[in-house]
């Protein structure tokens, strides 16, 4: 008798893709948006996915955040970040920037060398954490567990656990993100629980995802179907299969929350009147924003040249 522990895992299939669009913010800044648009308004728990491409003197000045994470991978280049209570730091090319903003942060993030590129990602807070004291996750790239769990294949371990490798950041909601390079003629078999909201985002190259081998390309958001109440009991995998000039991608997955999702720019909260109370504090310097009255951060000067 087959047993749950000893059944070959579920492939997932694609349920929809998206092509990121382009989206103004910040100051000079252009990023490609994939999660956080009409087509995609969100993916419970996530969003917002931003790639962002951005040189001096763009970039994004002192803002406040309330009510979920910020997750910050640098793909080329660097940035360096600063916010109301005094932190400070610099993220190079390769590495994480996990941001729990919870009660409330104002920061400000510019880009450091010539050309920059990376990927932000938005994670939201179910209600009992969303007014948490802030908190930063930081780690270099070469601390970042990386695994090549088959010939061409090249998994690097953000949050989450895959091929034997455990991530070193601790999430509110149970996450996975990889970042994954499958040389041409190589395949993949990526693991995400059954009861995950799941998707993939394109950075390079093209490949065939899921059972059904859907084509996803560069720029492209691919989003995988959820599986049923009894599906979503069983160990489920997404099958990759490079294509001719290979594919790296990011994939990304989440426990939904599964609570109301009020949103108003930087702040996400439960309720309309939580917008409005966030609001308030911010502007009056309260409850959390207390350290925000008079400040504005050295960096931000960089960005107010534009």
């Amino acid at each position: 008798m087959t047993t749950m522990q000893d059944a070959a895992p579920l492939a997932r299939n694609v349920a929809r893709t998206y092509f990121a669009r382009e989206t103004p913010e910040g100051v000079g800044v252009t990023v490609r948006r994939s999660i956080g648009t009409d087509e995609l308004p969100d993916l419970d728990p996530f969003l917002m996915l931003d790639e962002f491409h951005l040189s001096p003197p763009a970039g994004f000045s002192d803002h406040p955040h309330r009510g979920f994470e910020t997750v910050t991978y640098m793909l080329s280049g660097a940035s360096e970040h600063e916010d109301f209570a005094g932190h400070r730091g610099r993220i190079g090319a390769g590495d994480l920037q996990w941001m729990t903003a919870g009660r409330g942060i104002v920061h400000a993030e510019v880009p450091i060398e010539e050309e920059n590129s990376g990927l932000q990602l938005w994670v939201n807070l179910p209600a009992s954490h969303k007014m948490m004291e802030p908190r930063y996750q930081e780690l270099l790239g070469k601390d970042l567990p990386r695994v090549q769990p088959a010939d061409g294949v090249d998994v690097t371990v953000i949050a989450g656990e895959a091929y034997g490798a455990s991530a070193k950041v601790r999430t509110v909601t149970p996450i996975c993100y990889f970042d994954i390079r499958v040389e041409a003629g190589s395949s993949t078999k990526v693991p995400v629980p059954g009861t995950f909201n799941a998707f993939a985002y394109v950075l390079e190259g093209e490949a065939l995802f899921g059972g059904k081998a859907t084509k996803g390309v560069r720029g492209e958001a691919i989003v995988f179907d959820a599986p049923t109440e009894d599906d979503a009991k069983k160990a489920t995998e997404v099958p990759v299969v490079a294509g001719e000039k290979g594919v790296r991608f990011v994939f990304v997955g989440g426990e939904p929350i599964n609570e109301p999702v009020f949103q108003h720019g930087p702040f996400v909260m439960n309720h309309p009147l939580e917008i409005q109370q966030a609001m308030h504090d911010y502007t009056s310097g309260s409850n959390g924003f207390e350290r925000a009255v008079g400040f504005r951060s050295d960096i931000s000067k960089q960005v107010s040249r534009f």
